[in-house]
């Protein structure tokens, strides 16, 4: 308290000699009241692409709410943060969030889907394998949501996890595991699928999320994103948590209407001219306010449906009510 006395009284005195007195100091205790309410998200996923251009253009101040960036890479750990209240909001795959459903954690809700790109996660084989079923038997690589997308391409040949020896393998240990034959085929998104036909050149596409029954059924990926928001936020300050989302929804927009400005604005991000980060844009369908209340039930949907399958193959410990968690009530209406 001193030291912002201290800071008014000087910003007084210097406003005086210039008769502008006590406005600075006005500056001052109006930024003190602005919320802060960080984000975890990650910079190698371009799925942030709307929140972090929220931050650089100024949408959340210009809502009065202090907003930054908290990169947190990992899924798992944005909900630890959010959990522990260090983040107020995050966007994340959904898998994780419905692990932590099944599990009992009420220390949030789920608001929005931002972004989704349908095709860009896939499985990539070595040289003689020209579909699924040829790999009955065979060590096939897979990491969270890709083995979704790679369990709906097997079943499209009739087959099951249980036809294949699955070998959970962390992405980055992908490309040399294939390039070295340790596994016949991997499944992964994007950039590091491209990763994989790079290194094995002469090998072949068996398929991605847009050839699975999930993707016939929602239009979606087999796992996208999903928008989670402090439980006690929205309870508490409703009204920051509308500003919140409106921010991050008026930012969508943006970048679907300007995509190389926004390219420009956020490729520091991600340490990437802004030519590429504008190629992986155009690889993403970004969802701001036109239609959310639709495009939320068939995501709600996905969500359930998706609840369901990670219990029945043991990912989960058991199916979450997930409506339980759904909460849109603070969102702005179309």
């Amino acid at each position: 308290m001193t030291r912002l006395r201290f800071l008014a009284k000087a910003a007084f005195t210097a406003a005086f000699g210039l008769g502008l007195a006590a406005v600075p100091a006005a500056g001052i205790a109006q930024e003190a009241k602005r919320p802060k309410l960080d984000f975890a998200g990650s910079v190698t996923w371009l799925g942030m692409v709307p929140v972090l251009l929220a931050v650089d253009k100024g949408y959340f101040t210009e809502a009065g709410l202090d907003v930054s960036l908290q990169v947190v890479l990992n899924s798992s750990d944005r909900v630890r943060a959010l959990t522990a209240g260090s983040v107020a909001f995050s966007n994340l795959g959904r898998t994780t969030v419905l692990s932590e459903m099944a599990r009992g954690n009420t220390s949030f809700y789920y608001f929005a889907n931002i972004d989704d790109s349908p095709g860009s996660e896939g499985c990539w084989a070595r040289s003689g394998f020209k579909s699924f079923a040829d790999l009955k038997g065979r060590k096939v690589a897979a990491n969270t949501s890709a083995e979704i997308t790679m369990a709906g391409l097997l079943a499209k040949v009739g087959l099951k996890s249980s036809d294949i020896s699955y070998v959970n393998l962390p992405p980055n240990e992908m490309q040399l595991a294939l390039s070295r034959g340790d596994v016949d085929a991997a499944c992964i998104w994007q950039p590091i699928l491209d990763g994989l036909k790079k290194a094995v050149p002469d090998g072949v596409l068996l398929g991605t999320d847009r050839d699975t029954d999930m993707f016939q059924r929602f239009g979606t990926m087999s796992a996208p994103d999903i928008m989670i928001i402090s439980r006690k936020l929205v309870q508490e300050d409703p009204a920051s948590a509308g500003k919140l989302a409106a921010a991050v929804m008026k930012a969508a927009d943006f970048v679907n209407a300007n995509p190389e400005e926004t390219a420009k604005t956020v490729a520091h991000y991600f340490r990437q001219p802004p030519e590429t980060v504008l190629a992986g844009i155009r690889g993403f369908t970004y969802y701001g306010t036109k239609d959310w209340p639709e495009h939320m039930r068939r995501h709600g949907a996905q969500m359930d449906h998706l609840a369901g399958w990670l219990a029945e193959n043991g990912k989960i410990p058991m199916k979450p009510d997930v409506k339980a968690w759904e909460n849109t009530s603070f969102v702005p209406k179309p």
